[in-house]
């Protein structure tokens, strides 16, 4: 059986899941349509030269597949995959160590790669452009460097920062791909492929119950899928009827548009203690007791999304609709 994943690999949270959900090959992937059939001609045209698929960068919010769209590369280049994480890659050594232990063809995957060190960083760009590793001897006037050769290799990196990344390393890059959040339709699809998986039976409006409050996003709609799963085998009769999932997601305390108590706390806050808004950042942060890049990176993408917040050169404004989806009186301004 051929290996997918090998020893040091740091994934983020979609290992969590169940690995038989996780799909392995393009046409099991559901949604992100035009990254899926670009892959599909870029993978096509690598493997009829016979040569590595060229450098992938996915960027997007969490959530959103790019760690199985990496796992998808390496098996359809019927290859390995090696994954780490920025963080993991503390010195140039790490990365080095790493680099020496590729065989020709292997897709290096690294998570958070916005994280990674400056000094690791610099160890990356002979290696992705001349598949070479410069390693420093000595110090001072007798200082030298030795160059070894790499394997041909695809490194993938998943960022949930584009922007903090690097010019020289972004544009090391030869494949570029936004992930965006999924409609209801596709999370909905995804959710019936999971619970086959699972063998729990689903109603279709469930589903769609559930992937409205899935927040456009599979990873989310599969951590809900299995906790109302749970509800069905305890208070039903095991399958997952529409009353079961709105009683299942109530007690959850997920709203009709996805929202927990952490959204309704942030909302609250700006409403109850700033009039609404302006508020910054780091304020809002310490008065709901949260991480500063946890609220930016997780919880403020979706509110904007759906037009409940709005980012505004002074700070953070909830807007009318966040008033009417809470229950309160829009103020007049």
């Amino acid at each position: 059986m051929k290996e997918r994943l090998v020893s040091g690999e740091v994934l983020g949270e979609e290992t969590a899941l169940e690995p038989s959900l996780r799909p392995q090959y393009l046409h099991e992937y559901i949604g992100q349509d035009k990254i899926k059939e670009n892959l599909k001609v870029f993978i096509e045209a690598a493997k009829l030269r016979e040569e590595t698929l060229d450098h992938v960068l996915l960027y997007g919010p969490p959530g959103l597949g790019k760690t199985t769209l990496a796992v998808i590369i390496a098996n359809e280049m019927g290859v390995k995959l090696r994954a780490t994480s920025g963080p993991a890659l503390e010195r140039p050594g790490d990365l080095a160590a790493l680099l020496t232990s590729l065989e020709p063809g292997d897709v290096l995957f690294i998570d958070e790669i916005h994280r990674l060190p400056r000094a690791v960083e610099e160890v990356l760009y002979p290696a992705m452009e001349d598949y070479c590793l410069d390693i420093a001897i000595g110090k001072g006037p007798d200082a030298r460097t030795l160059r070894l050769d790499l394997p041909p290799f695809t490194l993938v990196g998943a960022t949930t920062r584009a922007g903090a990344l690097s010019a020289p390393l972004r544009d090391r890059f030869g494949v570029i791909s936004r992930l965006e959040y999924y409609h209801v339709d596709q999370l909905a699809q995804i959710i019936e492929r999971a619970a086959a998986i699972l063998q729990i039976g689903i109603e279709r409006e469930a589903a769609l119950e559930l992937a409205r409050r899935a927040r456009g996003t599979p990873r989310i709609a599969n951590r809900l899928l299995r906790r109302v799963r749970d509800f069905a085998q305890v208070r039903g009769d095991g399958e997952i009827t529409l009353p079961l999932a709105v009683e299942a997601l109530e007690r959850l305390q997920v709203d009709r548009l996805g929202l927990d108590h952490i959204d309704h706390k942030l909302l609250l806050a700006i409403i109850e203690k700033f009039a609404g808004g302006p508020v910054g950042l780091e304020t809002m942060a310490a008065v709901i007791g949260e991480e500063a890049q946890t609220i930016e990176e997780v919880y403020e993408p979706y509110l904007l999304q759906i037009g409940l917040l709005q980012r505004t050169p002074r700070g953070r404004v909830v807007t009318p609709a966040a008033y009417t989806h809470l229950g309160m009186e829009v103020p007049k301004r």
